[in-house]
């Protein structure tokens, strides 16, 4: 979104309104590999929504000016008026402060060919050619308040990294490094998924945000660079079929209630916490409407988790386990339940009270 023009203010100078309206630019590439699933699943956000965040809907939030393909509806061509890229070539002459760079798919290795590129976004005005996202994300990383990684490509690499691919993908804390920090001290965020669940990259802007106004601590992340309150528990834990698991109970079709680790289901290992707050709006989630979890949020996606509809591995022992530990359980379970499904009895009709009061005359 383009500026507006800023005003003075009532004791104040015209600089220091400017100052004041100074947005925080978001600059998004969607050009790494990717299908642009992230981009689209955030349309679907609710808590906040993107309308939220972009037109400071939420109290405290600073002004922001979105550039992202999806919405920048006031940017026009290149050689246009108003071009879209112009807007990163002006953060990278550091035109535009602060900036969070935003980078959506999975990052090509373009020096293991001796010509060609894998993937670019837009053109250098002096040789005509296209500039690699690799090279965007070296002209920008250095000079961005924060670098953000949307989606489990753009994190770990995700499907375009699996073994036997041709491009040498990788995610951005791999092409940065584990260890990278902006120069405000920011390490890489990433809220992998794939797709995101909306709310969470949603609300992990929104702590960027709040953290760049002053009114957020450092955002706590795991060593995985995930935001911690969002990716600190697994599907297991807040899934609603766990208590089956632990009752030896396990599905064997699609349509069943029970647990769905005997069909493939990775939610005992896997950090996310999709079960507990619903895909849109808080509902779905793969488990909640009968889908397995083959760990799309977990930095060896997918390689490590497949075959996806067979059981995992160590699953065959904890579950064989469960079974013979939940039969008893349920035998125990059912004779607690028949006794706890009676009403006391001194409810009861007659002249005779039998509750246990002690008459005081």
């Amino acid at each position: 979104m383009t500026d507006a023009n800023p005003s003075p203010t009532t004791g104040g100078t015209a600089a220091d309104a400017e100052d004041e309206e100074s947005p925080i630019h978001i600059l998004w590439i969607n050009a790494g590999l990717s299908c642009d699933g992230d981009s689209v699943s955030l349309t679907a956000a609710t808590l906040p929504s993107i309308e939220e965040i972009v037109l400071q809907g939420l109290p405290g939030l600073p002004k922001i000016a979105v550039h992202w393909p999806l919405i920048d509806f006031e940017c026009g061509p290149a050689q246009g008026a108003d071009s879209f890229i112009e807007w990163f070539f002006k953060g990278e002459r550091g035109e535009i402060d602060p900036f969070v760079l935003v980078v959506e798919g999975s990052i090509p290795n373009e020096s293991i060919k001796p010509e060609g590129y894998w993937c670019g976004f837009g053109d250098d005005p002096e040789t005509g050619q296209p500039i690699t996202t690799s090279e965007w994300i070296d002209r920008l990383a250095p000079k961005a308040l924060a670098v953000v990684a949307i989606g489990t490509c753009a994190t770990y690499g995700g499907i375009h990294a699996m073994e036997g691919n041709p491009t040498g993908a990788m995610g951005v804390p791999d092409y940065l490094g584990w260890d990278w920090k902006s120069h405000a001290g920011l390490p890489i965020v990433c809220v992998p998924g794939c797709p995101i669940q909306p709310d969470n990259f949603a609300e992990t802007l929104t702590y960027l945000l709040y953290q760049a106004a002053g009114s957020a601590p450092m955002i706590p992340l795991d060593d995985k660079l995930r935001p911690t309150w969002l990716f600190g528990a697994t599907v297991h834990e807040g899934c609603d079929r766990a208590g089956y698991y632990e009752q030896g109970e396990f599905a064997a079709t699609y349509d069943s209630p029970k647990c769905l680790v005997k069909l493939g289901c990775w939610g005992p290992v896997v950090k996310c916490n999709v079960p507990k707050r619903g895909w849109m709006d808080g509902i779905g989630g793969c488990p909640n409407v009968g889908g397995i979890c083959i760990a799309c949020t977990m930095p060896g996606f997918p390689d490590k988790f497949m075959p996806f509809m067979d059981e995992p591995p160590g699953s065959k022992v904890s579950s064989t386990a469960s079974g013979v530990y939940g039969a008893a359980v349920r035998r125990l379970r059912a004779i607690t339940e028949r006794t706890a499904d009676k009403e006391p009895k001194w409810r009861h009709r007659g002249s005779e009270l039998t509750t246990g009061y002690d008459r005081p005359w």
